[in-house]
């Protein structure tokens, strides 16, 4: 496979940005050579800039859940930027965007755009602590909500504990009211809310932590945590910047059908470009300004051009049938690599829900928190090379998630599960 151009360019972005990339994980450190540098992406396929050509299992992270460059979200990118930018404005396009998702949303009355994920999962927490009057916020170990500053955070060394910073630049006493406990632990969740229930405004999970590894979690715990929440009057907040319109089109809230207090919505609403949201029933939205007395705004909010694919792009998601059919094929694929892996004696699994998989180095055990996930990332590392090799693209490190879109056809999707077979015989031979 050739890299030069990819070598070059990443040579030149090391003058500029630090580590020659603008997100971290795409530098390329947990896997072999320099990051690929993307030149275009085009259905389930994206090219580099030495023209290799791959089935593309990123997805943008998620996002493109029709693929690259759909033709009904281009067109309407393209029609509507001919209008403009962005005006610092209103337009009717917000408005059309969330009668798509709260018409079909039977856990949200109203909603807010903002320009990202972790924008929207920080205007959600001061949300909570603006309504309840609270402080504390109860999170899981192996949960990622963004680069919020009071969510950046490590479990400390007890069961149930205030969390420990986990970056430079974020001062002790920003995460002292963050208290983090492990994932599908009802004996620590119970011992959390009998010391803090009173003074925590909400507890905040990714109802499918898709950010730490695939780490699903029981029914059961996520229906005990939405009973403890309504029983001590504390917010039950979902995190569905990954699950929200993925995994159903009301994510995770409908698979599961448990309802929570606030839901925080990412970059799928928009087609790919920079967009994110949060939302609630309406006796906790008005508490937003300028109806009320929490503050948040944005210059950027509701961008006319990011609305124009959000409706192209939801108005396909939400037609009957649509999440069954990305279930099913994703699962094909995945049963497909899982038999071979286990005629093979491979001590290897895709673990997956909805249209996500998660490429696992482990047995038949079902991990559900972020300390059963074997540290030793050197089997995906050789795995991804031989998947490169073989013209299939998945996010460059352990801990990502795999996506499938809707151009992921039948036919793709074989050619991948074969493609996967071939670069396992290569990793375990």
């Amino acid at each position: 496979m050739k890299r030069s151009n990819s070598e070059k360019l990443y040579k030149k972005a090391l003058e500029y940005f630090p580590g020659g990339v603008n997100s971290p994980v795409r530098a390329f450190k947990a896997v072999e050579g320099a990051p690929l540098f993307i030149k275009k992406g085009k259905g389930p396929y994206i090219w580099d800039e030495d023209e290799n050509q791959f089935i593309d299992f990123c997805c943008s992270f998620g996002p493109l859940i029709l693929g690259h460059a759909h033709p009904d979200v281009h067109k309407n990118i393209v029609d509507n930027l001919s209008n403009g930018t962005t005006f610092g404005a209103p337009t009717k396009l917000e408005s059309e965007l969330a009668e798509i998702i709260i018409s079909r949303n039977p856990y949200i009355d109203k909603i807010r755009f903002v320009s990202s994920g972790t924008e929207a999962v920080m205007s959600g927490v001061r949300l909570a602590r603006g309504f309840t009057g609270r402080n504390k916020i109860l999170k899981f170990e192996g949960c990622y909500h963004g680069h919020v500053d009071s969510l950046m955070v490590n479990a400390g060394s007890g069961l149930v504990t205030f969390g420990e910073s986990s970056s430079a630049g974020i001062p002790e006493d920003v995460v002292a009211d963050t208290i983090v406990i492990p994932l599908n632990d009802v004996n620590a969740l119970e011992i959390a809310f009998e010391k803090y229930a009173h003074e925590l405004a909400c507890v905040i999970i990714e109802p499918i932590p898709a950010n730490n590894g695939l780490l699903l979690q029981e029914k059961s715990f996520l229906l005990k945590l939405r009973e403890m929440c309504t029983e001590h009057n504390v917010l039950l907040f979902f995190d569905e910047v990954i699950s929200g319109f993925r995994v159903a089109f009301s994510g995770a809230a409908e698979y599961y059908d448990i309802t929570p207090d606030i839901v925080s919505y990412g970059k799928i609403i928009g087609g790919g470009l920079p967009v994110g949201a949060y939302g609630a029933k309406k006796h906790i939205m008005q508490s937003v300004s300028p109806d009320g007395p929490v503050y948040q705004a944005g210059t950027l909010s509701g961008n006319p051009v990011a609305m124009a694919a959000g409706i192209a792009q939801l108005n396909i998601c939400s037609k009957p049938g649509f999440y069954e059919d990305q279930e099913m094929r994703t699962k094909t694929m995945v049963e497909s690599v899982n038999s071979y892996a286990k005629e093979k004696g491979y001590d290897f699994k895709l673990v997956t829900i909805g249209s996500i998989f998660w490429i696992a180095f482990a047995d038949d055990t079902t991990i559900r928190s972020a300390s059963q996930i074997n540290t030793d990332m050197t089997p995906f590392k050789k795995l991804h090379k031989a998947l490169l090799e073989r013209s299939v693209y998945v996010g460059p490190s352990g801990y990502e998630v795999g996506f499938v879109s809707q151009v992921h056809t039948k036919e793709v999707l074989e050619n991948a599960a074969q493609q996967f077979k071939n670069a396992l015989d290569e990793v375990f031979g």
